[in-house]
């Protein structure tokens, strides 16, 4: 199986070019249930270890239902499928422009949760217009054990969020551990207490915040995503489901450049602007279209090798016993 591996303002894509499941021809939704239902394992074997680690962010490249589409992609990570991915889609782009697929310019792309347009800027720098964003839930508190209340907003950025209103602990690497335990303790408290996306999806990714170190950033954060690992970048989704809630708090106008640094210091520019304006002042939820703009960097073109007497062929499973 040939792959690329590029890294997203530090964190990683692994896209799989060659080798990749015969998924058929429908939808990327139907692909990616299909994948899910009969590829589990190739999953596994691709971003988990020995192969992979617990931070890199799959991409199975398919052939687009709408031939106006650059590619289709499936993204998944070292537990399952995920909506949307951000970086990947940033990490995507510089693969495709690596291959000689496509150039600077204007593109678009094929997920599961719908088309999503990126400019390419050059052989680096890449910016996503994601798919409509929004605040479903604002200022939750729910009790954590070992935090007591924890009081966010949930939201949607291609991914369901939530967006804690205050970090448990310093914002570096010095305190990655109790950054992860306090997350992955709100993630179970959500899920434990019923409480769910508008779509009935499970809250997967939670979100803290703090002051930015750079002088000329806004914010600076702290993801966690499904199966335990830290985001290394922004968050792409996670910058989107940002903009919606300061978008509804009226803390951030169209158009207007935000900058959000990740807790190892690497940054993603954003705006955005109003899905429909006349919806952003009426009694509905209203959605924008984020705008994010990041680095990519192809880092290896190789192939992956499955023995079958190798009795972690399919890679070293989180969920197995």
């Amino acid at each position: 199986m040939r792959i690329i591996d590029s890294h997203t303002e530090g964190e990683p894509t692994r896209v799989v070019i060659e080798g990749g499941p015969d998924l058929g021809r429908g939808s990327m939704a139907e692909r990616r249930e299909r994948f899910v239902r009969e590829f589990d394992q190739v999953r596994s074997f691709i971003v988990n270890e020995p192969r992979g680690h617990d931070a890199i962010v799959g991409a199975l490249l398919c052939e687009p239902v709408n031939p106006e589409c650059a590619a289709g992609v499936i993204f998944f990570n070292n537990v399952g499928v995920i909506g949307m991915c951000g970086h990947g889609t940033m990490g995507l782009a510089v693969t495709l422009m690596h291959l000689g697929r496509i150039g600077p310019g204007q593109h678009r792309l094929e997920t599961p949760v719908g088309e999503v347009s990126f400019e390419l800027r050059d052989a680096n720098e890449v910016d996503i217009q994601n798919i409509p964003s929004y605040r479903f839930r604002s200022n939750m508190s729910i009790d954590v054990a070992g935090l007591g209340q924890v009081t966010g907003d949930i939201a949607w950025g291609g991914n369901w969020f939530f967006l804690c209103q205050d970090s448990p602990c310093p914002l570096n690497l010095k305190h990655l551990s109790q950054l992860t335990a306090s997350a992955q303790a709100i993630a179970d408290a959500l899920w434990a207490q019923g409480i769910r996306g508008e779509d009935g999806g499970r809250i997967d990714h939670i979100e803290f915040f703090g002051e930015a170190l750079s002088k000329d950033a806004h914010s600076r954060n702290f993801v966690l995503c499904p199966g335990g690992a830290y985001d290394r970048s922004p968050c792409g989704t996670g910058t989107s489901a940002k903009q919606a809630c300061l978008a509804a708090d009226g803390k951030l106008a169209p158009d207007q450049w935000w900058v959000q640094e990740s807790v190892i210091g690497s940054r993603f520019e954003a705006q955005y602007r109003w899905a429909d304006p006349q919806l952003a002042a009426g009694q509905m939820i209203p959605r924008v279209i984020p705008r994010i703009r990041g680095r990519a960097y192809v880092v290896a073109d190789s192939r992956l090798i499955s023995v079958p007497a190798d009795p972690f062929a399919n890679g070293i499973r989180a969920l197995d016993p």
